[in-house]
C-alpha cells in the first residue's frame, strides 16, 4: 500500500449495513508511502492506523 499526504483511507464496512469509513491522510509515517499512516475522518477524529486488507487508497489526482 502505497499514499501521499491528501489522499484518502477508505475503510470498507465489514458486516452487512455497516458504512464505509473515509479519512484524509494528513501524515505518511512509513517509508516511501507506507504505513502507517495518521489520519482525520469526516468527523473530526484523528488516529493512527496501518489498514488492512479490507482498506483501500484514493489517491488525489485520480478521484472524481
Amino acid at each position: 500500500m502505497h499514499a501521499t499526504k491528501g489522499d484518502q483511507l477508505v475503510q470498507h464496512g465489514r458486516v452487512v449495513g455497516e458504512h464505509d469509513k473515509v479519512a484524509e491522510i494528513v501524515e505518511v509515517m512509513g517509508k516511501e508511502g507506507a504505513p502507517p499512516y495518521r489520519v482525520r475522518f469526516e468527523d473530526g477524529h484523528e488516529a493512527v492506523c496501518s489498514p488492512g486488507p479490507d482498506s483501500e487508497i484514493r489517491h488525489r489526482e485520480i478521484r472524481l
